[in-house]
């Protein structure tokens, strides 16, 4: 602890190369550099070609590709092909993960690795049509504009699931509900309401609700329920549902 480990360099290497041809042991060569043993053994083991044994400029690339995020998909060329075809065809990393755990019969990568090897070589490369593998298209991690935090938190009168009533728990009084409030860009948002005990799920969509409204633009039920906005319909629903169940 407290001591700063530095890597190779490709002077050293090109040494481990030459004691390693003159038939040097393992200690020698770590001698020799000024290195613990078993960083000479890891070296030679990790980073050695299967058909030329060590090469530095091969050991090097190596060590280099293991550095860099996403360093996997650096290294394997059929993954790395699978994975952009997948992002390519407008998958989610977290599909192509699936997808390729489904047809090995065995996870093969995360979508946090691939996620990681695309915002890399948006780092390294410089190149931000990397970005349009991704869903959202974005060349930073994170929302916008915002900076820790649950959003669920900026909610008025929101209250997390350990403060919630033993009736609404156990299902078994009408009258509980949960609400979710859906946008879709340009289409509107859509207000999907779920009773507990039954388990009813209703759906009321709205139009020309703004940010600067809140949401609560006029909503494009119809008419039938006589509502207005998010809130009016949100109250009109559950208390209309409500006389039913009870």
């Amino acid at each position: 602890m407290g001591t700063h480990y530095q890597q190779l360099s490709i002077a050293e290497r090109c040494e481990i190369t030459r004691l390693s041809d003159a038939r040097c042991s393992v200690r020698q060569i770590a001698a020799a550099l000024e290195r613990a043993p078993s960083t000479s053994s890891r070296e030679l083991n990790r980073n050695a070609s299967a058909t030329a044994g060590y090469r530095p400029e091969y050991a090097h690339q190596q060590a280099q590709a293991r550095w860099r995020r996403g360093a996997r998909l650096e290294r394997d060329a059929a993954l790395r092909e699978a994975v952009l075809s997948g992002l390519g065809a407008g998958w989610s990393p977290a599909r192509v993960s699936d997808r390729l755990a489904l047809e090995y019969g065995r996870p093969v990568i995360s979508h946090e690795s691939i996620y990681r090897f695309i915002y890399a070589q948006l780092a390294c490369t410089k190149d931000y049509s990397w970005r349009l593998y991704l869903p959202r298209g974005k060349s930073k991690r994170g929302r916008r504009g915002r900076r820790g935090g649950n959003a669920a938190i900026r909610i008025p009168g929101w209250a997390p699931r350990s403060q919630r009533s033993p009736e609404a728990n156990d299902r078994r009084t009408p009258g509980h509900w949960e609400a979710d409030l859906m946008r879709f860009g340009n289409r509107g948002p859509a207000l999907l309401l779920h009773e507990r005990h039954s388990r009813l799920l209703l759906a009321c969509r709205h139009s020309g609700a703004s940010r600067n409204d809140g949401g609560r633009g006029n909503d494009d039920c119809g008419g039938t329920n006589g509502c207005r906005g998010i809130d009016g319909c949100r109250r009109a629903e559950i208390t209309k549902t409500d006389a039913v169940l009870r």
